[in-house]
């Protein structure tokens, strides 16, 4: 089996590297790729290098993610997010591939204090999440086979995250202000990446199952909630604060000015996918904790 990933460098990416190369040969793209097109601003680019490659499964985790900055580049997130997928798509269907795509729970609206379902009505609040919505309508419409999964606040060990820009924080300031009325659920890239391998594996024999899936770790916390944890962990391993957990004061989401508007309710029910795939999602903290540990295991032999 031969796999086409684009994205390789970010934070599913780096993680579907490592998950996918047991499945097959692995042909891992980002944008600066030299030998194949691995850019999603270059439409005719990509539509080249899977008539080339001719993959079994094309799996894109490359995003324009720049949620507040998608405000005032509609066209470019436009171009990435849904016109660049479109191409993959139309692509996929031409060669009998498999397309795997993520998406976000930022297709809905936020209202209510339910767990999003597959079926439920879209709403997007956000340029961002109108070109994600975009994008599943366009795969939804090539025809091709496919596995979108929905999922919500990624993080991962490798680049950025809210844990790691907490942590620095509660080592420069006295005080740490979160928001408490966004709910969801930390997903961890890794956790993605495995589950996009096992779903693949089981793809080969039951095709029947592919489809839109809704995919985030399970349990539910605020930002806030997801702070404590994060400032309770670091105060336990002794790591160098100033703030501490009684210092981190909730605050609305109102008391925060962004470009974007935020869903209050990110929220998914992944029950679907556990049933269809026969698998058990881990609450949330489970893997907070272990990125933890290597962060600041990290931290530790950079001192």
């Amino acid at each position: 089996m031969k796999i086409l990933l684009f994205g390789k460098n970010g934070q599913v990416g780096w993680e579907l590297q490592r998950s996918l190369v047991s499945l097959g040969e692995l042909i891992a793209l980002d944008q600066n790729s030299q030998d194949y097109c691995g850019d999603l601003t270059d439409l005719q680019g990509l539509a080249e290098t899977v008539q080339q490659i001719k993959p079994d499964i094309i799996v894109n985790a490359a995003a324009y993610t720049a949620v507040d900055k998608a405000q005032s580049e509609p066209e470019l997130a436009r171009l990435i997010n849904a016109d660049a997928v479109a191409v993959l798509a139309q692509e996929a269907k031409k060669i009998a591939a498999c397309l795997v795509h993520y998406s976000t729970d930022y297709v809905f609206d936020g209202s209510g204090t339910v767990a999003w379902q597959e079926a439920d009505m879209t709403a997007p609040l956000n340029i961002y999440g109108v070109t994600k919505l975009a994008a599943e309508q366009a795969i939804q419409a090539s025809g091709c086979q496919y596995l979108i999964f929905r999922t919500s606040w990624v993080y991962a060990t490798r680049g950025n995250n809210f844990a790691k820009t907490m942590l620095r924080l509660a080592q420069e300031q006295e005080s740490l202000s979160v928001i408490d009325d966004q709910i969801g659920a930390p997903t961890g890239a890794d956790l993605l990446a495995d589950v996009t391998a096992l779903a693949l594996y089981r793809l080969q024999t039951q095709p029947e199952l592919s489809g839109l899936y809704h995919l985030s770790a399970a349990g539910e916390t605020s930002w806030y909630g997801f702070a404590q944890l994060v400032i309770t962990y670091a105060e336990k391993k002794g790591f160098a604060l100033k703030v501490f957990v009684a210092d981190i004061n909730a605050v609305s989401s109102s008391e925060f000015s962004t470009a974007a508007q935020r869903p209050l309710n990110s929220r998914l029910n992944s029950e679907q996918l556990q049933t269809n795939f026969c698998l058990t999602l881990p609450v949330w903290d489970v893997g907070v904790l272990r990125m933890l540990e290597e962060v600041m295991e990290d931290s530790n032999d950079t001192a």
